[in-house]
């Protein structure tokens, strides 16, 4: 008999069994000169719901345009595709979304989210944080693993 942990067979007959767990997500808010950015990383689900709207409530009261940097994400669910549908309704100015990775850009092709956002393959250039080049200006840092 195993455990669920193990990961090689013990019996005849017993197949393989592994767990694969996923990078947790985060979100950080990153307020620029000219924009806030929104760098998402990890698994975008549903854990991830209060954070999210929390950026998007900060976000919108700071009222700059908003990038969302979506480079590290692993895994987006509809709590994802909601985040990115509420941003762009809500900003004043057309949301960017920076960096997608297949697997988002699957999801803003198949729910016509992309539609609403403009989508640029690579970072905007310029992009300076309020504060200089080193300065820390994360202000929602709200979760670990970003890089």
């Amino acid at each position: 008999m195993r455990d669920g942990n193990s990961t090689t067979p013990d019996e005849p007959g017993e197949k393989e069994v592994r767990t694969v767990n996923g990078e947790p997500g985060a979100v950080q808010v990153i307020v620029g000169a000219d924009a806030t950015r929104i760098v998402l990383s990890g698994e975008v689900d549903a854990d991830l719901g209060p954070e999210l709207q929390e950026a998007t409530e900060e976000a919108e009261q700071v009222g700059l345009p908003i990038e969302v940097d979506a480079h590290h994400v692993t895994f987006m669910d509809s709590s994802g595709v909601a985040f990115l549908a509420r941003l762009s309704i809500r900003s004043q100015h057309r949301v960017r979304l920076l960096r997608v990775p297949p697997t988002v850009r699957f999801l803003l092709e198949v729910t016509r989210i992309g539609e609403l956002l403009d989508v640029v393959d690579d970072d905007a250039p310029g992009f300076q944080p309020v504060g200089g080049d080193n300065a820390p200006a994360a202000t929602g840092d709200t979760g670990p693993g970003v890089a």
